[in-house]
């Protein structure tokens, strides 16, 4: 049996991998809840609510123009059409502030980055808006650690095989770091890469899937703080 390709390519999802970003959309989702409390319980907003988000997904894409304009959706919905027009310029508001918001890097980010810069070629793959995406990556300081950056509408495994087979060796030779059982390791570990979990306090309820424990590709760290360690331990292990 031929010994397998030498790793050579790491991409890294960057919302809630390398920065915050569920915490806002949940925040945000509150504000929506309160808003709307006099039309629908909570329970029912919420369900109300992911299920125009993953219509609009077809539509709008991911990202927060497409949250914002779900949650308009929503709220004409459960309101029969009576949402005053304070509460549509409410939503918007609460939308343009999230577009707005600061960058929060995660523990662990920049020196892991740091680390593995110059040994492997080093690749953002992220999901969702594109105007959204590149401010979060400007601002975060981090874009300059990465040889290629890919804003791509959806992660599924031709994502990764395109991208792979473009900025490295081939899927084979690649790993991929994220914080989504879905769109991050399951889609990758299927087009033959590495596939790593870093999981985070909040995640998307679309974004949900059991771990491929028995996937010989399939690792899980605690952080992102034991990236390098979980790397070089693979490169030990394929003799290079």
């Amino acid at each position: 049996m031929p010994a397998p390709p030498r790793l050579t390519t790491i991409g890294f999802d960057a919302d809630d991998t390398l920065w915050q970003n569920e915490q806002f959309y949940q925040a945000t989702q509150a504000r929506f809840l309160e808003l709307l409390k006099d039309h629908a319980a909570p329970d029912d907003l919420q369900d109300r609510l992911l299920q125009v988000m993953l219509r609009n997904i077809k539509t709008y894409g991911f990202g927060i123009k497409s949250f914002t304009l779900s949650m308009v959706d929503a709220a004409i919905e459960v309101s029969d059409g009576r949402a005053p027009a304070s509460v549509i310029k409410d939503i918007l508001a609460a939308g343009r502030e999230m577009a707005a918001h600061p960058v929060e890097i995660l523990p662990h980010a920049g020196e892991t980055l740091q680390a593995l810069a110059g040994q492997y070629r080093l690749v953002l793959i992220t999901k969702g808006d594109l105007v959204d995406q590149e401010r979060k990556i400007a601002q975060s300081g981090l874009g300059g650690l990465f040889e290629a950056v890919e804003i791509v509408s959806d992660k599924n495994r031709a994502t990764y095989e395109r991208i792979f087979g473009r900025h490295g060796g081939g899927p084979a030779a690649s790993m991929m770091i994220g914080n989504s059982l879905k769109s991050d390791v399951l889609p990758a570990i299927a087009a033959g890469s590495w596939g790593v979990y870093v999981p985070h306090d909040l995640t998307w309820a679309y974004e949900h899937a059991e771990a491929p424990e028995d996937e010989a590709r399939f690792r899980q760290v605690a952080d992102l703080g034991d990236i390098p360690g979980l790397v070089a331990e693979i490169a030990r292990a394929s003799g290079t």
